[in-house]
């Protein structure tokens, strides 16, 4: 079987259904558990951490907030170069490479969680690393837009964006199920605090293997990362990957501007973390950090020379079209909406739930255990996997209904039930009995992440048709890869905001943020002249 396919027109009938159909769907079903470990390996921290808690690592609920953060901050900064990979490597040679990469992190993060002394700073590497699957996201969507035809674009990246998603959602079942067995052996901790699993509480006192977290990655990708090299092809054609070259070749250009990635986004969480985390102590807003990231990111990648400079200058036109920008701002609501809440979402039920808020001395405290408490491993997996399922059915909405329209209506129920939350979080937070405002919370939430995942499906269909087949895919990698830093957005904002007793005042602001969104979205593509007319 030709690795390296040439000629390759999905838009001609007879091609299609002759031989284009079969590949098309053969790279997809490859591509799909490979984006799948990506998502789980980037953000497992969200369901680690709640597990740390329960074992008494020696950590403060904000520095647990912390390793999330800059997980996801990596993840969005590495999406920047991952954006740009399928023209200058091939799809074949990227997903296979990024795939394998993810088997450092995993590793590492399963042997330090061996040692409950481990420093913070071990962990934040390990959470750095785990980046590399957050970047994924970019190069598979962009691989994936070139297979198939314009007519079922929204259902082909609906599914592997939202199957693929489900690594996140598989990662928060699985991981609390196999750390109850010591599958990979290894010296069991015990737990502190009530923990728990899809299939109920698991009580104080039980032996743990939180290790396991990392490990059973590890197994999981060894044989995919075999499946991905034999079963996927490279589009040798010019408007996808006109110039490969060989695998090694390949590899290495992905490695170095992924490391350029790494150290940039390093360098920014250094300016904005405090010193006692590991950071420079100056604090600097990340408002005004994130943009020099992206800046610097995309500059840096812009010198490097040969052909690699070629390449990019080339897709670097994407920068030039006014879409491109509008877009950004809407798949930022969407996708940067659901990896943020679902990095965020365990801890902050362990959280505000799993404790009881008790005034002592006039002064309202935060750290009594509460025994009523939902299990945060029990929910913290059903929002991802609302947004996750539904995601691929709003790709197939869009197609019928037109993006922008599904987009603006979904935008509608994200500002009310994001309004909801922040109040039943409020009175929560404020409670010594939390768990009475649980179920409305919850259910709230599952609204939130539910449009969230209709509205990626949505705006996959408008990328499609609005831009041609060159610059969709790198349109769809740097959208995500925007997008993507709502892993880091969010945790941070609700780490800051809960060491400030105020979390509702997160959700106020990102209901702000999806109001300005339906504007930009009707001006561009619903209002009377739009632009383009419900793409």
């Amino acid at each position: 079987m030709a690795r390296d396919i040439p000629n390759w027109n999905p838009e001609d009938e007879t091609f299609w259904a002759k031989s284009g159909k079969a590949i098309a769907n053969r790279n997809l079903w490859i591509s799909i558990p490979c984006l799948l470990c990506g998502f789980a390996v980037w953000l497992y921290w969200g369901i680690i951490t709640v597990q740390m808690i329960n074992l008494g690592f020696d950590f403060t609920k904000e520095e647990l907030f912390t390793l999330a953060a800059i997980a996801g901050l990596t993840g969005a900064t590495l999406r920047i170069p991952s954006t740009f990979f399928i023209r200058i490597a091939g799809g074949r040679n990227t997903i296979f490479f990024t795939t394998a990469l993810l088997i450092i992190p995993a590793a590492l993060t399963g042997f330090l969680l061996t040692e409950p002394n481990t420093p913070l700073w071990m962990f934040q590497v390990a959470a750095l690393l785990s980046g590399f699957g957050g970047g994924n996201f970019a190069s598979s969507m962009s691989n994936i837009s070139f297979f198939f035809p314009k007519k079922i674009q929204g259902y082909s990246l609906g599914m592997n964006a939202g199957l693929g998603n489900f690594g996140v959602t598989t990662m928060q079942i699985l991981i609390p199920l196999v750390m109850t067995v010591g599958v990979f052996g290894g010296v069991p901790m015990i737990l502190e605090n009530t923990s728990g699993t899809l299939i109920g509480k698991i009580p104080a006192g039980t032996e743990t293997y939180i290790q396991n977290a990392g490990f059973i990655w590890v197994a999981i990708l060894i044989p995919l990362v075999v499946i991905a090299w034999f079963g996927m092809n490279n589009i040798a054609d010019e408007h996808v990957s006109p110039d490969i070259g060989s695998p090694i070749g390949a590899f290495a250009k992905i490695f170095g501007m992924l490391l350029i990635g790494l150290i940039i986004g390093a360098a920014g969480l250094w300016l904005m973390l405090p010193g006692h985390h590991g950071g420079s102590g100056w604090e600097i807003s990340k408002w005004i950090v994130l943009p020099l990231v992206i800046a610097a990111t995309v500059l840096a990648l812009r010198v490097i020379p040969g052909r690699i400079r070629t390449s990019l200058t080339r897709q670097y036109k994407i920068f030039n079209n006014k879409h491109t920008w509008a877009m950004t701002v809407i798949y930022t609501m969407t996708f940067g909406s659901f990896i943020g809440y679902a990095a965020a979402f365990g801890l902050s039920i362990k959280v505000i739930f799993g404790f009881q808020h008790l005034m002592v001395d006039g002064v309202l405290t935060h750290d009594t255990f509460n025994p009523n408490g939902p299990s945060a491993l029990m929910y913290a997996w059903t929002g991802p996997f609302i947004g996750a399922l539904i995601r691929p059915i709003g790709g197939m909405i869009a197609d019928r209904m037109g993006g922008a329209k599904v987009t603006q209506i979904i935008s509608l129920v994200m500002v009310a039930s994001a309004l909801g939350v922040a109040y039943f979080m409020a009175q929560a937070y404020a409670s010594a009995t939390p768990e009475d405002f649980f179920v409305p919370f919850l259910i709230l939430f599952l609204i939130l992440f539910a449009a969230t995942g209709i509205g990626n499906g949505s705006t996959f269909r408008t990328i499609a048709i609005v831009f041609d087949k060159e610059q969709a895919g790198p349109v769809l990698g740097w959208t995500s890869a925007v997008a993507a830093y709502g892993a880091f957005i969010i945790p941070k904002e609700f780490g800051e905001q809960l060491a400030a007793t105020t979390p509702q005042y997160a959700l106020y602001g990102f209901a702000a943020f999806y109001a300005v969104c339906i504007v930009i979205n009707w001006w561009f593509y619903l209002r009377p002249g739009a632009y383009v007319k419900n793409p």
